[in-house]
């Protein structure tokens, strides 16, 4: 199999968090990536051709991705490609996923696969793709698609899958459709390399250039799509509601478990830094807190990345605060997200909502 991490058109509710990043580079969980997930799930699946299709603000990822080293993607045959966006020449406007992989076909023709898994970043899960694979070849599906049934309030943009016993897909329709079904598309695909060069030139002739709006939903009858069904835990973070309510559910013990201490690990890009520094002074309650910080003050039901500075009298809770964070004296943050190198000057008293967290934006001095 070869794996494409599709970034173009990715939906993004993620406000402040994405001024800078795009959000498949968005931290999450005390030291990860959001990409993290995607990629890792197909590297312990033994996908060792992996392209990125990337489209805009896309510097912190590849500092974040590098050579792929980490994920043991840096080979000398396939490995990690990191695919920029090629514009529309005349009017300088980046065009759907389709035209991309059409503008990169030397990519597909040159891997020997004869399978491709498409994904999209913003999915929070630990899953084997090796099984959904599986029941792709036993179905003799033509594409399957990885879902979810859920019956939570998912905060985001979703797609949802009307899907017979037989487990074959005969709808799909974006989340603001009148379908009622608790079927949730994870935005993974499978399908096999020459169905989907087809469908790309098939699809931009005519003038369209979005895979799953035009290639899958729009053809949906006349080719056989099946689900697969995902057990486990997943987390679709594409909005800020869907990020915090996400990042915070990683303070239950089971769900942290599941997502990151099974038998396939998540990587990450590693940075070595000293463990956490705990003062006199410091309390620390229901906390997810990484190396290089030092706590002098009181910490409750919170995520700090790593670096963080929370200095003597300061008062976080139910917060997330991201890298290299300094928090000053007799500070108190509530229900917040503060983004990278964020400074917070003595006294100052900043609280949000659960459902609308107060957030700051990178290097904001406050």
């Amino acid at each position: 199999m070869m794996g494409v991490i599709n970034l173009v058109n990715e939906p993004d509710d993620l406000e402040e968090l994405t001024y800078f990043r795009c959000p498949a580079s968005v931290p999450f969980g005390g030291r990860y990536r959001l990409i993290d997930f995607t990629l890792s799930n197909m590297v312990n699946s033994d996908i060792d051709n992996v392209a990125v299709f990337t489209q805009h603000k896309y510097r912190s990822l590849m500092d974040h991705l590098g050579s792929g080293k980490e994920w043991d993607l840096d080979r000398k045959r396939g490995g990690l490609f990191v695919l920029p966006s090629v514009l529309n020449e005349p009017t300088g406007i980046s065009r759907g996923d389709l035209y991309q992989f059409y503008s990169h076909r030397d990519y597909f023709y040159r891997g020997k696969e004869e399978l491709v898994i498409i994904s999209r970043s913003h999915m929070v899960c630990n899953l084997d793709l090796r099984d959904a694979v599986r029941y792709h070849e036993d179905t003799q599906a033509d594409i399957t698609v990885i879902y979810k049934q859920t019956d939570e309030d998912i905060q985001g943009k979703f797609r949802r899958l009307a899907v017979k016993d037989s487990g074959q897909v005969t709808l799909m329709e974006d989340h603001t459709g009148r379908l009622r079904t608790n079927n949730i598309s994870m935005e993974m695909y499978i399908m096999s390399k020459a169905l989907l060069l087809d469908m790309v030139e098939s699809c931009l002739a005519q003038g369209y250039d979005h895979l799953v709006r035009d290639g899958i939903m729009k053809n949906i009858d006349r080719l056989s799509v099946y689900g697969y069904k995902f057990e486990g835990h997943v987390g679709i973070v594409n909005s800020i509601q869907g990020y915090y309510k996400h990042s915070m559910q990683l303070l239950n013990p089971a769900i942290w478990r599941e997502l990151f201490f099974q038998k396939n690990l998540i990587y990450t890009k590693v940075k070595d830094e000293p463990p956490a520094k705990y003062l006199d002074t410091a309390a620390a309650k229901n906390a997810l807190i990484a190396n290089g910080c030092v706590i002098e003050g009181k910490v409750e039901n919170s995520i700090l990345f790593r670096g963080v500075k929370i200095r003597k009298g300061a008062y976080v809770k139910n917060s997330i605060i991201l890298q290299n964070c300094e928090i000053e004296e007799n500070v108190i943050i509530e229900n917040a997200i503060l983004d990278k190198d964020v400074f917070i000057s003595r006294g100052r008293v900043l609280t949000g909502d659960n459902k609308a967290p107060f957030i700051a934006a990178k290097t904001k001095v406050i």
